[in-house]
């Protein structure tokens, strides 16, 4: 036994010799780092004290938060009737699986009228909905769905197995009732949305949340739906395959420094190519470089053409890993493209999108050199439209020498990563389909 023990130790040890090299590399340039960081980020060290930091508490924190003017309205006035709009769309949700359950099966849902009386109500109190009124409706729009859900009065099944469709229903719902079918009180809008658009024009590290928030929403739906198309073609048996393959995967491993510069003469006003384009094609040509408006899509295009060639490879790669024996029998049950698709591919593959996702968006909220090389340097023509967290945070550290400030701004950019990825985890498990 004592030799068993012995045996055991001398394997653990042996391990963690090892280990030890990678562990102690990992702690001068990672895990220090880190935890140096965060404890400068309660510290008021900048030019002015740059021998004799003093301890600041959360002094920084307010700083980055604090607005130039004051906005239109409180955040939890917003978040109260964002609140109201989630409730909404899950009934708009609810509503539309349980009509198609209706068309199908002939036979009508109790669940129907408790999800669609709600709505009608929201809808004939639209023009004077006070914040009082709106803790009233959360409370009736929530308990709808509770009981829906609890009492099992609406068929869940479709909406289900079309989780990515309800998804869709749901942002789009969101969307709608935030901007298009809601007044607010007096006739001003409220909403989560709302608030952090009219925060960006008062304070700069919403501008960068905003511009941040934006550039991922446009990048990565676009390039993962673009990266799933190649890696579909490239899936079957085409000539050059090889080809392909190393072409689009070569902007990946290209340095960003000469994506750029190559990019910078592509957007061009006089000599551009993009512009040629649009000029053959009877188009007026765009001031892409100069133009506050176009500043996030321009990085967007650019971070796009580098990045799709590496999620249509990791998306190949998951495609090669479903075994055709499903499609030999979808073959026999008569299935169509579409359908292999959609049963077979799409569910199979949520993996693969599932780490993309992750991934993707952990990166987007990253993006830095698109815009410094793109723009010299600056964060966007003008007016700080291409102001992103980390530039915000490479500005605060770089050129106004406010260590202490720069690292608070880090902090709250990994809060928001760290919020976004636990949502993604949280949807994640309830979507993703793993095949043993």
């Amino acid at each position: 036994m004592k030799r068993i023990k012995a045996s055991k130790l001398k394997e653990s040890m042996l391990a963690y010799l090892f280990l030890l090299p990678a562990l102690v590399v990992l702690s001068i340039f990672t895990f220090w780092p880190i935890g140096f960081s965060f404890v400068l980020s309660f510290f008021k060290w900048d030019f002015r004290n740059m021998k004799n930091p003093y301890f600041y508490g959360f002094g920084n924190y307010k700083e980055i938060l604090k607005f130039d003017y004051p906005v239109k309205f409180p955040f939890h006035i917003g978040f109260l009737y964002s609140l109201m709009y989630i409730a909404l769309a899950a009934l708009t949700i609810f509503t539309i699986f349980s009509f198609i359950n209706i068309l199908r099966k002939k036979q009508f849902e109790r669940g129907f009228l408790l999800a669609l009386v709600p709505m009608v109500i929201y809808f004939f109190l639209n023009s004077s909905v006070k914040p009082s009124l709106a803790i009233i409706l959360n409370v009736v729009f929530y308990l709808s769905i509770f009981l829906i859900l609890k009492f099992k009065l609406i068929d869940n099944k479709l909406i289900k197995e079309h989780a990515w469709i309800s998804a869709i229903v749901g942002i789009v719902s969101y969307i709608l009732f935030e901007f298009q079918f809601s007044a607010g009180y007096n006739g001003a809008k409220y909403g989560i949305i709302d608030y952090l658009m009219d925060a960006s024009e008062k304070n700069l590290f919403f501008k960068a949340l905003v511009n941040t928030t934006y550039y991922v929403v446009l990048t990565v739906p676009i390039g993962l739906t673009l990266a799933l198309l190649i890696a579909l073609l490239l899936n079957n048996e085409i000539k050059f395959k090889s080809f392909f393959r190393t072409a689009f995967f070569i902007p990946f491993v290209t340095s960003s420094v000469a994506v750029g510069l190559i990019w910078k003469w592509i957007y061009n006003d006089d000599v551009g190519l993009l512009n040629y384009l649009l000029s053959t094609m009877g188009l007026q040509p765009v001031k892409w470089l100069k133009d506050a408006k176009w500043t996030i899509p321009t990085v967007s295009i650019v971070s796009i053409w580098k990045s799709v060639g590496y999620n249509a490879m990791i998306f190949l790669a998951g495609l090669q890993n479903i075994d055709t024996f499903y499609y030999e029998a979808a073959d026999v049950d008569g299935a169509n493209s579409m359908q292999k698709f959609l049963k077979i591919t799409w569910p199979l593959l949520s993996p693969t999108t599932f780490f993309l996702l992750i991934v993707s968006v952990i990166g987007a909220f990253k993006v830095f050199q698109e815009v410094f090389i793109l723009y010299d340097g600056l964060p966007g023509p003008y007016g700080n439209s291409g102001m992103t967290m980390v530039y915000y945070v490479f500005d605060l550290f770089y050129r106004q020498q406010r260590m202490g400030i720069a690292s608070a701004a880090a902090y709250l950019l990994f809060i928001v990563i760290l919020i976004f990825t636990f949502i993604q985890y949280r949807v994640g498990d309830k979507v993703v389909e793993y095949v043993s």
